[in-house]
């Protein structure tokens, strides 16, 4: 049989390629789980028997184009045999492809065959666990891309084609489109090897041109494409770069909404798919509720004076800033993120205008960016609800607490402040109520000290509040009094959940632990010294017990000289508390019994 064929033997052999290529890429997918590669082994059957009848065609001038078919049977071998997870076979056939192609590998019947073999020897070496290994293949895939278009340019032959008839040969259009589709796939196993290695800026600049990329060349899914976008966002937030990932996150959300509208290949979806949507649609609304909160508490750390309050000159002296910089920046930076074609251009930017990405600077900017975030814990909270997803709900409703507790941050008014940190108390207390500590420690521990915390800037503003009047009355003393209690309930309820099972506290403490337990336990002295009663026995049993308190801080600190980094303010004024309370405590008793 002659190489090139001509006839009905060389009809044989390309009939045989395309049924195992069919056998392998569609029917495969219907193999029954008792039998999951009898699709594959029966690719690969005829496809040895293809390679059998192509060793005993003659060589003659034809060697040149024999060589690359055997290559393409070797190429297919190989991802044959690393689907069915042979991968020593597998490697063994890819390095033969790639051998019979060297000599050859830029020209345009070779490249595109060559580069998607050094793509698959990427994937065999990280099914390893040898990252840098096929770090070596994949980035060498892409530098002889790079190096093809600089020197030649036309769309080269799919290696397909190299088992088709003249009339069935591919338009140079779809060339490309192939061509570019394994290039895109190495920049997206690149990605994911430069994670790996923890090479995070790369990963994050790959990932973003392999998104690009599959929205220009249309070769993506859309939900896979949504959950990829939007976790890049989350790298952009990391980096502070609030525009890119707002993009990314707009994106998600378009693309994502094109999954409900594109049937799929049964056309019937199953109640699972379902699920599966409805469930990347809540996870790509926790990106987005992360996005909000992010941008909020960054505005904060910009806006706060140094006892943590908004401060208005560092407000007045932003706003100006921003008018300045805000016209030439965004036209800058949106050319270079820009992700698709005009039309989903155009539905990205309409999302992207539903919410800010320049820092809120005052009250009425937070709660616009509150509010977008506030939709999306509802969004989320449909689908992860307590029944079932128990950590999730409460990380939800975690970060619902931080967006009022943010927003708070902007609120002038005391008391309107002091409804907002009490929203956080009842969705907290609601989920804390019913959950077991020694399933949930952690999330437990987390609940206990945020309660606490809660209480403690509510008890803060009521004081706030009572030294505006001429003098406090029974029911603000009342309030205050039950604030600073509930307070100090929880931070040790906290400290009781770092005790052995015998009751006693940690002589060493964690050192995860060691500064919400130190700055626990600098609260409730604090919070000791703040109750409120015309009862000077009672007032003399909190010093002491406030002096307790301060005196652990300090005796830690000075057993275990580490801690000291971690608690430096804290210290410095329980120093200070340990050297006034006694004098304070001797004057009150002084008062109590004057003839002593």
């Amino acid at each position: 049989m002659a190489a090139a064929g001509g006839g009905s033997g060389w009809a044989v052999v390309c009939e045989k390629f395309r049924t195992a290529r069919t056998l392998s890429t569609v029917e495969s997918r219907k193999d029954p789980e008792t039998e999951p590669y009898r699709s594959k082994y029966s690719a690969r059957a005829l496809l040895q028997e293809v390679k059998q009848l192509l060793s005993a065609a003659e060589e003659g001038d034809e060697a040149r184009l024999l060589a690359v078919r055997r290559a393409v049977l070797e190429y297919e071998l190989g991802v044959n045999h690393t689907d069915t997870e042979e991968l020593s076979a597998g490697e063994e056939h890819l390095q033969r492809c790639t051998q019979l192609l060297e000599p050859h590998r830029l020209s345009p019947d070779c490249v595109s065959l060559y580069i998607q073999a050094q793509n698959n020897l990427g994937i065999l070496w990280s099914l390893r666990d040898e990252i840098k290994t096929a770090q070596t293949y994949l980035e060498s895939a892409e530098a002889l891309y790079n190096q093809y278009m600089k020197e030649d340019g036309n769309p080269p032959l799919d290696p397909s084609e190299h088992f088709m008839s003249e009339e069935e040969k591919l338009t140079d259009q779809e060339r490309s489109k192939r061509f570019e589709k394994a290039y895109t796939h190495t920049l997206y196993y690149l990605a994911q090897v430069y994670q790996h290695l923890e090479m995070i800026e790369k990963a994050a600049q790959y990932c973003h041109t392999t998104l690009k990329r599959q929205l220009e060349y249309c070769g993506y899914h859309p939900v896979e494409w949504a959950l990829n976008a939007a976790t890049l966002s989350q790298y952009y937030l990391s980096k502070q770069c609030f525009m890119e990932a707002r993009h990314c996150l707009a994106a998600a959300s378009v693309i994502f909404s094109q999954a409900g509208q594109v049937p799929s290949a049964e056309d019937s979806e199953t109640e699972q798919d379902q699920q599966d949507l409805r469930q990347r649609k809540a996870e790509i609304a926790r990106c987005w509720i992360k996005y909000c909160l992010n941008l909020l508490q960054s505005a904060r750390k910009l806006l706060e004076d140094n006892i943590g309050e908004l401060d208005p000159d560092r407000q007045l002296e932003l706003k100006a800033q921003r008018k300045k910089e805000e016209d030439e920046k965004e036209k800058g930076r949106k050319k270079a993120v820009l992700f698709g074609t005009s039309d989903i251009c155009d539905s990205v930017l309409a999302m992207e205008e539903k919410v800010s990405s320049v820092y809120p600077l005052d009250f009425q900017e937070a709660r616009e960016i509150f509010l977008v975030g506030q939709n999306y814990v509802l969004e989320a909270k449909e689908f992860f609800q307590v029944d079932g997803y128990v950590t999730d709900h409460i990380e939800i409703v975690q970060d619902h607490s931080a967006l009022f507790k943010v927003l708070a941050f902007f609120e002038e008014d005391y008391e309107r402040r002091c409804k907002m940190h009490k929203r956080r108390l009842d969705m907290l207390e609601s989920i804390y109520v019913d959950l077991n500590p020694q399933y949930y420690l952690l999330i437990s521990r987390q609940l206990q000290f945020e309660l606490a915390d809660t209480y403690y800037e509510m008890m803060d503003l009521k004081i706030a509040i009572g030294n505006r009047l001429e003098e406090l009355d029974s029911h603000t003393i009342k309030k205050i009094n039950s604030l600073a209690q509930l307070a100090i309930k929880y931070y040790e309820l906290f400290l009781d959940s770092l005790r052995n099972p015998d009751r006693v506290f940690p002589e060493q403490l964690e050192e995860d632990v060691l500064r919400p337990a130190m700055v626990a336990k600098f609260h409730i002295a604090r919070l000791y010294g703040k109750l409120i009663t015309s009862d000077s026995k009672k007032q003399l049993e909190n010093m002491q017990t406030s002096l307790e308190y301060y005196t652990f801080l300090v005796d830690y600190c000075e057993k275990y000289p580490d801690a000291v980094r971690a608690i430096e303010t804290e210290l410095e004024l329980s120093k200070e508390m340990v050297g006034l309370l006694p004098t304070r405590m001797e004057r009150l008793r002084a008062k109590l019994c004057p003839f002593i």
